[in-house]
């Protein structure tokens, strides 16, 4: 966005990098209001010794109603490797509450109201997945020193990558 001008040279402000919206209906939730959502989640995990260590999403148009699904991959904070890591479906049932209330009215009113817009789900993936995403970019020809990793995805051979790797899933319980 223009905010301005030095001499003539036009001053600009960063709002959104243009592929990181997700939208079902007529709901349109960018990248802030995504990050909003995940950072109020994060502190639920973090009371419950788990990290969130890279995440990513997309809106499933192929379930009736559609859905926003969230990717994780967490890491137990305790980090007793004799156990497998303990996730508790009623701490990522709160998460996923967390997340759609952070969203915008607009959202509220399609999944809430409309019903246009199904629970959100978040599927927790193996540690290591978000690393065989960046290779998946990289071998497509992204620059491994600018790699960042995509907020929304909206190819089908990384949702692939991603599918592969769930070990949990959980929805909205509202």
């Amino acid at each position: 966005m223009v905010t301005g001008f030095y001499n003539k040279a036009p001053q600009f402000r960063f709002i959104r990098r243009d592929s990181v919206v997700l939208s079902i209906d007529v709901d349109k939730t960018n990248e802030d209001g995504l990050f909003k959502a995940v950072n109020g989640a994060k502190l639920i995990l973090e009371s419950s010794n788990l990290m969130l260590i890279d995440f990513t999403s997309y809106a499933d148009i192929s379930t009736v109603p559609c859905h926003y699904v969230v990717y994780w991959e967490v890491k137990d904070t305790k980090e007793d490797k004799s156990k497998n890591m303990e996730l508790k479906e009623e701490i990522f049932s709160e998460c996923c509450l967390l997340m759609e209330d952070s969203f915008d009215e607009v959202y509220k009113n399609c999944r809430f109201r409309e019903k246009s817009v199904g629970p959100l789900e978040i599927k927790v993936v193996r540690h290591g997945t978000f690393d065989s995403l960046m290779d998946f970019f990289i071998s497509q020809g992204a620059s491994i020193g600018q790699y960042k990793t995509p907020r929304c995805i909206k190819s089908s051979k990384a949702l692939e990558v991603l599918e592969k790797s769930v070990v949990a899933t959980f929805f909205s319980t509202e």
